[in-house]
């Protein structure tokens, strides 16, 4: 589903590229209202991640009519991973305040555009939103590259869902930049960072970098390190592949020669005398798949359970 606009509007964001994902949501009627609002402001995807009941009539109802399409193409997954498996860069959403070294710093809701801008050009991007009485975990945090808060009232800080999705959307639909933002590439999708995560968690633990006790928190430091930059596929790579072999030197099985680069896809020998071969590699770089299905499924209701992390 990979779209990109002329450059006319590279001082905009994609909203082709931008897709609504809501967690664990009570209430149908808020789903129907969230699609509403993605229609308002040209966002065409909605994924439902464990939905407590799904009421068709109530969604609808919501929705109006104006928004069927959109409301047509509602995928409902079973888990958040299995829902930002295509996505290159995830945006949580939260209305806590502060900081906290669980999820790194809250920006708001009016720096989206300016951030995004450049990576929805050849991205997917996700905004993630929670359920309506918690909100999203830190666990579910950890899963995205930014943490966006919506600025109000310290007196009453609690907003409807489809209202959060609609201030956030909005804000993206019309940020306009004085200039064009500098080309972001296509980046390693949240199903490839994940299975980096995963090798580099196994290998902490053999080498006992981490605490084998509570090996996610301290993993945390981590993922926020490798947050502040934007990996590729490749580069995803070349970082599992490393793994493998310091696993592989510890447990007195490598040779030491080059042969992991037929894995990586790195030429032998001199690089800058193998000029022709890099650039073969490059081209042949795999890219990730970013196709979303579509389709609402089958219509039935079902019960979710709650999450009791904070």
């Amino acid at each position: 589903m990979r779209q990109t606009r002329p450059e006319a509007y590279e001082n905009r964001v994609n909203m082709d590229n931008m897709s609504i994902v809501l967690v664990r949501p009570k209430h149908s009627g808020n789903i129907g209202s969230v699609a509403r609002c993605a229609s308002n402001m040209d966002v065409k995807n909605i994924i439902v991640v464990d939905p407590r009941m799904i009421n068709h009539e109530e969604i609808d109802k919501m929705a109006t009519h104006a928004a069927k399409r959109v409301v047509e193409k509602i995928r409902c997954v079973s888990s958040l991973d299995e829902a930002l498996a295509p996505f290159q860069y995830v945006v949580g959403t939260t209305a806590r305040r502060g900081t906290s070294n669980l999820r790194g710093s809250i920006v708001s809701s009016t720096e989206l555009g300016e951030t995004l801008a450049p990576v929805s050009r050849e991205n997917q991007v996700a905004l993630v939103f929670g359920p309506e009485d918690r909100g999203l975990t830190n666990r579910e945090l950890q899963r995205c590259h930014i943490v966006a808060g919506i600025p109000t009232s310290e007196t009453f800080s609690s907003i409807n869902l489809s209202h959060a999705v609609m201030i956030a959307c909005y804000e993206l639909f019309t940020w306009r930049g004085t200039k064009s933002s500098p080309r972001i590439p296509r980046l390693a999708s949240a199903c490839e960072l994940e299975a980096m995560y995963e090798s580099l968690r196994e290998l902490f633990l053999k080498i006992d970098f981490i605490n084998a006790e509570n090996p996610d928190y301290w993993m945390v430091a981590v993922r926020n390190f490798f947050s502040r930059t934007t990996l590729r596929a490749r580069d995803v790579k070349i970082i599992r592949g490393i793994c493998r072999q310091v696993e592989c030197y510890g447990e007195g099985t490598t040779s030491g020669s080059v042969k992991q680069n037929k894995n990586l896809d790195i030429p032998t020998g001199d690089p800058y005398k193998n000029s022709t071969a890099t650039k073969q590699a490059g081209r042949n770089r795999p890219q990730s798949d970013t196709t979303i299905s579509t389709g609402f499924g089958k219509r039935h209701s079902r019960s979710g359970g709650e999450d009791g992390e904070s």
